[in-house]
């Protein structure tokens, strides 16, 4: 019998501390719900599910930004609402006017109204925002440039779709019934059209539908016009985790010179008709707009619609990697509680053994 080493003392004190430490994590992870809750706990889960962890929260985020361009979406096409109500009006009163049954005074009348409707779709250009950003005055389309100078104010980059081919082209308008284009020297790969409309507008359009619209006074018809498509415009709203996962939203801009009626004349009977045309076209001009922004609106939906169930599944394999199964758990942790308890016990009676050499010293 020995009193200086008690070896089973110091056995039953090892395999206690054991299941203690064994005890205090079970109760961390059935506080926390997590069964990796440091990295000792499982170094490769741990960097797993950071990794994990930090996808689903920018997804989330993703989410809410694809969410609020259906906002941006909807607020534009409410504003382009009115303003086809209002171009629908003007068309009742071109025809109204292009009758010949009126008189001047009638007329006049009439171009008052025309006058204020056109206010209006201006102010609505102007004003039509989303936090605080225009959606209609021309902030949120494609940018293009004028390379000379001393064109700039005579033709100007309207717009373009973001599928038109980024470069710098040459726009020839010698002829202006029939202008050409070119990029880099060569034609336009693709390209399907290019016409003049109403001695101010022009469009190139490739066999994909993508468009390229030039606007220009009709007085001068100038050639080898140098145009930079820089691709740079529009709402860009990211839609993923990693850069370049965005969705370009553009909306051209909707002012009453850009739509074709800044100058529309109701006060005689020539310009009543001739204003019809101009009006047939801004409500094409609009329409096409609503359209691109209804096809936007769908694509958001679908793309909110997949970073859900995106979302959905990494949080079940998050959950797979990281979340503790409470039952399992539990079932661990009463067994350390009773291991724990007995260890406790039998660490008191190792401890009572050496005493027992007092009785042979009596």
């Amino acid at each position: 019998m020995k009193i200086n080493s008690n070896m089973q003392a110091l056995i039953a004190q090892n395999v206690l501390r054991t299941n203690e430490e064994k005890n205090a994590a079970s109760t961390e992870k059935l506080s926390s719900g997590f069964k990796i809750n440091h990295a000792k706990d499982s170094p490769a889960g741990m960097a797993v599910s950071n990794r994990m962890n930090a996808q689903i929260k920018s997804l989330y985020k993703a989410k809410d930004n694809a969410s609020n361009a259906v906002n941006v979406v909807q607020t534009a096409d409410g504003a382009l609402t009115e303003v086809h109500n209002m171009l629908q009006r003007m068309n009742e009163l071109g025809v109204k006017a292009s009758t010949g049954t009126l008189t001047t005074s009638d007329r006049e009348a009439i171009q008052k109204e025309v006058d204020a409707l056109r206010k209006e779709i201006d102010r609505i250009a102007k004003d039509s925002e989303y936090n605080t950003q225009n959606l209609l005055g021309g902030e949120q389309q494609m940018k293009g440039y004028i390379m000379d100078n001393g064109l700039t104010d005579k033709i100007k980059v309207v717009d373009y779709d973001v599928d038109f081919p980024k470069g710098e082209y040459t726009l020839n308008l010698s002829d202006h019934e029939k202008p050409t284009l070119m990029i880099d020297g060569v034609d336009v790969p693709n390209l399907k059209s290019i016409v003049s409309e109403n001695d101010n507008r022009i469009i190139a359009t490739l066999n994909d539908g993508s468009k390229l619209t030039f606007s220009y006074d009709g007085a001068d018809h100038p050639a080898a016009i140098k145009v930079d498509i820089t691709g740079i415009g529009g709402m860009k709203i990211q839609v993923g985790t990693k850069t370049g996962q965005e969705i370009q939203v553009v909306i051209p801009k909707m002012d009453p010179v850009t739509i074709g009626i800044g100058d529309i004349d109701m006060r005689t009977e020539e310009g009543a008709r001739k204003s019809l045309e101009d009006i047939r076209d801004a409500i094409e001009y609009v329409s096409s707009a609503r359209s691109g922004l209804g096809a936007y609106q769908n694509r958001l939906e679908s793309t909110v619609a997949s970073l859900a169930e995106t979302t959905e599944n990494l949080e079940q394999s998050y959950s797979t990697v990281k979340d503790v199964d409470m039952a399992e758990e539990m079932v661990d942790y009463t067994k350390l509680q009773v291991l724990v308890q007995a260890g406790t016990s039998m660490l008191a009676q190792a401890n009572e053994q050496p005493q027992q050499a007092l009785q042979l010293l009596q």
